[in-house]
């Protein structure tokens, strides 16, 4: 995405602007992607192979090199495609798809929304009409926001709801993408909104949410169903291209391979075998071009 706002400075338009979906990339023909249930990413690595589960190569060497190898238990069991359609019809899903009005998840089916404009208050994000606001005073995922009145910094609105038989939500973060006076890309992660009474530190750093993982068990005891955010951009330059897209971390889960260990026992898996993740949303940007 960066790379894409280095070439419309370029040559006036921008060969990368891209919504974003997830998927499983999965070649068993089964629908098993979910963390609990996962019957891996090729036949190989269906429950009951054996070491194989773990160790084959899902992305071989020979094509890429073998510091580009990624074994089996390298993986996450998903990948969802989200689309905000206005009716539940092939005509309506595709053009959700063409204004890139979709997001991803790791897997969870959480619901996340956003729009971006210049006179949101704070309050606004909780008001029952939201989306209707939303749209009629800026622009939602996937879209692009112009230079707005002078004076004035992109202030965004963005909720987010867990999946309703999954793990409550952490936080929610906007990540913006810009490039410096010197053309190098720039990436800053903040977080726009949280759960609990956590407080940013000195050095504006969120504490963990904790963490209730025991083996393959975890519970809803941190962290919130729902989530809401009022943010406006405090670097915000008028003049510079920039684009936003927010990201939603659940509270931490086991992964597939805890399952597995819980099921068949001692795995004696690699060293840096992850037991333990946060499932996310990330949505399509809202691109900021300083003209009309």
């Amino acid at each position: 995405m960066a790379r894409g706002l280095a070439y419309e400075q370029d040559i006036g338009a921008n060969p990368f602007k891209f919504g974003m979906i997830g998927a499983t990339d999965s070649h068993t023909s089964l629908a098993t992607a979910r963390e609990d249930n996962f019957f891996g990413k090729a036949s190989p690595g269906e429950p009951g192979t054996g070491e194989e589960r773990y160790l084959e190569n899902i992305i071989q060497p020979d094509f890429l090199g073998d510091e580009i190898a990624v074994r089996h238990y390298e993986v996450i069991s998903s990948g969802l495609a989200a689309a905000w359609a206005r009716e539940n019809t092939r005509e309506a899903i595709w053009d959700a798809f063409k204004r890139k009005e979709v997001y991803a998840t790791t897997g969870p089916r959480m619901t996340v929304r956003v729009f971006a404009g210049w006179d949101f208050e704070p309050e606004e994000v909780h008001r029952p009409d939201f989306a209707a606001e939303g749209y009629a005073r800026g622009v939602p995922m996937g879209a692009d926001l112009f230079a707005g009145p002078e004076g004035t910094a992109p202030s965004f609105m963005v909720r987010a709801l867990r999946d309703p038989d999954g793990a409550n939500l952490d936080r929610i973060q906007i990540v913006k993408g810009w490039i410096d006076a010197d053309g190098a890309p720039q990436t800053k992660v903040f977080d726009a909104g949280w759960a609990g009474d956590r407080a940013p530190d000195a050095e504006g750093k969120l504490p963990p949410v904790g963490n209730t993982v025991n083996g393959a068990d975890y519970t809803n005891t941190i962290g919130s169903a729902a989530l809401a955010a009022h943010w406006v951009d405090p670097e915000f330059d008028p003049g510079q291209r920039a684009y936003y897209y927010v990201r939603v971390l659940e509270i931490p889960t086991p992964t597939w391979l805890a399952y597995d260990e819980a099921y068949y026992g001692d795995l004696n898996l690699p060293d840096d075998a992850v037991m333990v993740h946060q499932e996310r949303a990330y949505t399509s940007p809202i691109w900021y071009t300083p003209y009309q």
